[in-house]
């Protein structure tokens, strides 16, 4: 642009604005007037900018170098505990139903909730007198919440108390409107169990191929009321939630590494997922973790803190209501970086419950620790001991639905043949859905084709296996829809794979049948490719050398480039132009660059 200075002498400017600079700023990445010359050593303002960004990126990854180096002298340890929503319509106490979080559309259907169990129902509208601690009721335990709790225990390996007993647990907040919670302190009906963490499971690679972390107990404990806050001075309670089962899962303090512990959260919500124990995970609000956090310096003499009977760990920390593994991962860093520098430093770190909000940096106090003495623990006098026969247990224990790692090895075995990077998605998507219908298009496949030999067996369920994760799940994340086995029934699917493995249609048919079928037709897959006239008619051979040769003479140079150069990884570029020539859906990639590769060897 131009512009008039004072001694009446025009200059001409070219702005070079980044688009992330307002124009005051972008002035200064002008050239000179062009009446001057342009001094070598100026640089423009974009390669400027850059260089200070890499220098910062450089800077950064040394200091974050450095503080590593620094944080190897420490060693993290930490304990988790899982808060988990029982799958129960029934309230642990009182005869009132429970309330659900909302389902997917999906469950909704396979299990409808009644009426009184939706998360749309109207505060307030599903409480007992015991909910309210109305004077005069009492507790009375109801008998169904302790299934779904001992099948968690169960799938977690726990020796069953044939004897157990509830606590008081009290502290004053206005969600426990009787001043104490309703747990199992002294002795819970669960002890001593293990929990396995595997490779596969996503654990630190510094960890090893396993880790087996320890239970030191799974306890029933009493639900609170769900609160609503409204700045500056407003809370609403709704005491629906008040008495709803939960199970606290206590881990031993042996983990070491903030990725173990987020993996050691998810194995723990896919096993009481898998065993039908809770409602939902941590998605829809059903799974709570807390995490307790200490570090020491190695090779310093063991320190005098006591945790879970573990002595010589360093002073511990409680983060709470952590609800992604993500926030596990993240909080466990960040709260390790902060107790570093605390120590570092010369200060003391105190016994905390502290908070993390999702994308912060830094935990943040909340209160206090309090420890059993602070909650006053006490006997119920109210509610008789929780007597468990070992028929119970037993029966349960035979009718256990299979484990997380047992799908593992079954799906990754000779039966089905699925690499762990298609098995673990199978198993830990959509609760478990996915995985049944995954089976239900593999069965439907196998009474397709009766008499295989294993190999083809396990041919054709890890193509259903690509088909359901990959490219049906593509196209559910394209069109943002929430998973549903109704969508593109098994039974098409089944067909489509059967087809294309067959060599019946080729693969660009069999993703376009896919589509309409996803689209709402419900015309049946032979049908549907029948009329559409989508069958493979197999190309001959001479078909085949003539779009060859033709694709060839469109671009002698690129084959000549690999004949004498030796790049068979540009054949594709001809594959494509083949079948791009060809009629739709009757060219086959691999007969195509098999003729191609046969043509241009038999030029050179």
């Amino acid at each position: 642009m131009f512009r008039s200075w004072p001694n009446g002498v025009i200059r001409l400017w070219t702005i070079h604005r980044p688009w992330h600079l307002p124009l005051s700023l972008a002035r200064f990445s002008t050239v000179a007037p062009f009446f001057q010359s342009v001094p070598s050593e100026r640089v423009p303002l974009r390669k400027q900018l850059k260089q200070e960004a890499k220098s910062l990126k450089a800077r950064k990854k040394l200091r974050k170098e450095s503080e590593e180096a620094s944080r190897q002298d420490w060693e993290l340890t930490v304990g988790v505990e899982i808060h988990a929503q029982l799958d129960t319509e029934a309230k642990l106490f009182s005869r009132m139903t429970s309330e659900r979080p909302q389902w997917p559309s999906w469950l909704t259907r396979l299990y409808p909730p009644g009426a009184a169990t939706s998360s749309t129902q109207t505060p307030n509208s599903n409480v007992a007198l015991f909910d309210l601690a109305f004077p005069g009721s009492q507790p009375e335990f109801q008998a169904a919440t302790l299934l779904p709790a001992l099948r968690a225990a169960i799938a977690l390996n726990c020796r069953i108390q044939p004897i157990s007993r509830f606590d008081r647990k009290h502290y004053f907040y206005q969600d426990q409107p009787a001043g104490y919670q309703i747990t199992q302190y002294y002795e819970p009906f669960a002890r001593n169990g293990y929990i396995d963490l595997y490779d596969y499971d996503g654990i630190a690679p510094e960890d090893g191929d396993r880790v087996r972390v320890d239970i030191k107990q799974v306890q029933l404990e009493q639900d609170t009321a769900k609160s609503q806050e409204y700045p500056p001075s407003t809370q609403l309670l709704d005491f629906n939630r008040v008495s709803h089962p939960l199970i606290e899962v206590i881990t031993m303090p042996q983990i070491h590494t903030p990725a173990t512990a987020a993996a050691c959260v998810r194995k723990l919500q896919s096993v009481l997922q898998a065993c039908g124990a809770v409602t939902t995970g941590m998605e829809l609000g059903g799974l709570r973790a807390d995490v307790n956090v200490s570090i020491r310096r190695r090779g310093d003499a063991p320190g005098q803190c006591q945790y879970d009977g573990i002595r010589g760990l360093g002073q511990r920390t409680e983060i709470k209501n952590l609800s992604s593994f993500k926030a596990v991962e993240d909080a466990i860093i960040a709260e390790k970086n902060r107790q570093i520098r605390v120590l570092e430093s010369g200060g003391v770190v105190e016994g905390e419950t502290r908070g993390w909000s999702i994308g912060g940096t830094e935990t943040r106090l909340l209160r206090g620790k309090e420890g059993a003495v602070d909650y006053r623990y006490m006997p119920d006098p109210d509610i008789p001991p929780l007597i468990i026969g070992e028929d119970l247990v037993s029966s349960l224990s035979e009718h256990l639905p299979a484990s997380p790692d047992t799908l593992v090895v079954q799906l990754t075995g000779p039966q089905y043949g699925l690499s762990i990077d298609d098995a673990k998605p199978l198993i830990e998507l959509d609760d478990g859905a996915r995985l049944e219908y995954y089976q239900d298009v593999v069965d439907i496949l196998r009474s397709l084709r009766t008499g295989q030999d294993d190999p083809t067996r396990a041919a054709l369920a890890r193509m259903a296996g690509n088909w359901v994760l990959h490219e049906l799940g593509g196209l559910l994340t394209k069109a943002d829809r929430a998973w549903d086995p109704e969508v593109v029934p098994a039974r098409s699917l089944a067909d489509l794979v059967d087809h294309l493995h067959a060599k019946r249609i080729t693969g660009p048919t069999a993703k376009q049948v896919l589509s309409a079928v996803f689209d709402g037709d419900r015309r049946p897959v032979p049908r549907l490719l029948e009329e559409d006239n989508l069958l493979l008619r197999p190309l001959s051979r001479e078909e085949y050398l003539a779009l060859a040769d033709s694709a060839i003479a469109q671009n002698p140079a690129m084959a000549q480039q690999i004949r004498e150069k030796n790049q068979p990884g540009k054949l594709g570029w001809f594959v494509g132009q083949m079948m791009r020539m060809g009629e739709k859906g009757r060219v086959e990639a691999p007969k195509a660059e098999e003729v191609l590769r046969e043509v241009i060897l038999r030029q050179s």
